[in-house]
Parts: structure tokens; C-alpha cells; sequence
């Protein structure tokens, strides 16, 4: 079993998710007591998140550089951001370790090409939804157009995931709002939407609405099982 490297904290809240998904993931595959080699190195996201919205990536990208190449030294054979947005500075981190990512938008592409979805919704932070280093992704690399909401919508799923989901703090009014949104890119001929911040699985899921939701969470400690057991 290779030994997975995790970048968490963004929120730990979902990095919550991640350690107990990978782990189960391996005691299904596995059986018995077994559970994951893993290395987690849990960021301090307050100066983080400052610097987001500072727009100094560099500063961020420094940060979550230096872990990886902690999780590099404790012997980590691949490493994961657990976060979408984060994503945005992948290309300065991988250049500071010899260890591959796996990145979470790779991850989630290949699981709806396979789906042959061709058109999607997606949901996250205003910076996943208004940059394109993540849309881009997706649409080049698979093939996929990507919708996002208007921008009164994009502050409404920004704002909740920064002021409540990533605190812990999972409102039914919160999910009223994001269902809605969801109806209105649905509308728009989304045949599917990304849920693409790894906190918003704490407030909607597939039981929630018909469309089919893609959660990046799973999906990306999905294929951390996969690619220990390889």
C-alpha cells in the first residue's frame, strides 16, 4: 500500500471527510482492521484565506509549497490538496517536490467523461467560479462546458461557504438557496453540477435534488484509494 499525502485544513472541516472516506475506502477494498497510510499536514487557513482574498497567490502557493514537500520528506508517495481553490496555485506546489498530485479536477473530469457528460453546473468559492483554472481544466482537458451561476448567485454560494459551511455551521435556509441555484443552471441545460468546494457536501447531496451531483470530496479520496492500492 503506497502512502497518501494530504494537505488539509482548508477547512479541517472537510478535511474531516477526506480521512474518514480514505479510510474506508481501504477497509472495503481490503477488509478486516486494515486503514490508510497516510501523512497529513493541516495548514493554519486563517492567514490563508486572508491572502485569498488579498489576491497574493504567491504567498498562499509558498505555503501549501512547503508543506507538500513536508509530506515529501515524511515519505509520502503522492500527495492530495484537500481543496478546489487551492488548486489555483497546483502548478508552483508540484514545482517544489518530485512526488506527483493528484489533482481534483482531473479526478472529477475523468469521472463524468466516463458519464459522458457534456455540459455542467458548478458550485464553489467566487475564485473557482470566476477564474479560470479550474473551469478551463474541465473544458480542455475533457471536453466539458462549464456553466457557472450569475453573479448574484456566486456570492450567495461564495458567501455561505466562507461564513457558515466552513465553520461547521449547516443552515436549512443555506440549502434552500443552493437548491435554487442549482434549478436555475439545470434550467440553463446543466446535465449535472460539480460540487466543486469540498465543504458543500455538509449541506446538500444526492437525495437533495434529481440532478446528479458530482462531489469532488469523494471523487478525490475516491481515487486516493485507488492509487494506494495500485
Amino acid at each position: 500500500m503506497k502512502t497518501i499525502g494530504l494537505i488539509g485544513g482548508m477547512s479541517w472541516e472537510s478535511t474531516e471527510f477526506y480521512y474518514r472516506q480514505i479510510n474506508e475506502g481501504i477497509r472495503d477494498r481490503l477488509g478486516g482492521l486494515h486503514s490508510a497510510k497516510i501523512l497529513l499536514y493541516s495548514v493554519d487557513f486563517s492567514p490563508i484565506e486572508e491572502l485569498q482574498h488579498a489576491g497574493d497567490w504567491d504567498a498562499t502557493g509558498k505555503i501549501l509549497a512547503s508543506a507538500a514537500q513536508s509530506l515529501e520528506a515524511g515519505g509520502a508517495d503522492f500527495f492530495l490538496i484537500c481543496t478546489n481553490t487551492m488548486h489555483r496555485v497546483a502548478s508552483s506546489v508540484t514545482a517544489a517536490v518530485e512526488i506527483p498530485l493528484l489533482h481534483i479536477a482531473d479526478a472529477t473530469g475523468e469521472v463524468m467523461r466516463a458519464d459522458s457528460i457534456r455540459r455542467v453546473g458548478l458550485l464553489g468559492t467566487a475564485f473557482t467560479m470566476e477564474q479560470n483554472f479550474y473551469k478551463a481544466r474541465i473544458n480542455e482537458h475533457y471536453g466539458i462546458e462549464v456553466l457557472v451561476p450569475d453573479s448574484d448567485d456566486r456570492k450567495y454560494v461564495h458567501d455561505i461557504i466562507y461564513h457558515q459551511l466552513i465553520l461547521g455551521d449547516v443552515r436549512s435556509e443555506s440549502k434552500k438557496i443552493y437548491l435554487d441555484v442549482i434549478d436555475r443552471l439545470e434550467q440553463r441545460g446543466c446535465q449535472a453540477i460539480i460540487l466543486g468546494c469540498t465543504e458543500i457536501c455538509m449541506l446538500v447531496g444526492q437525495k437533495d435534488t434529481k440532478i446528479k451531483l458530482y462531489d469532488t470530496t469523494s471523487i478525490h479520496a475516491q481515487l486516493a484509494v485507488n492509487r494506494a492500492l495500485d
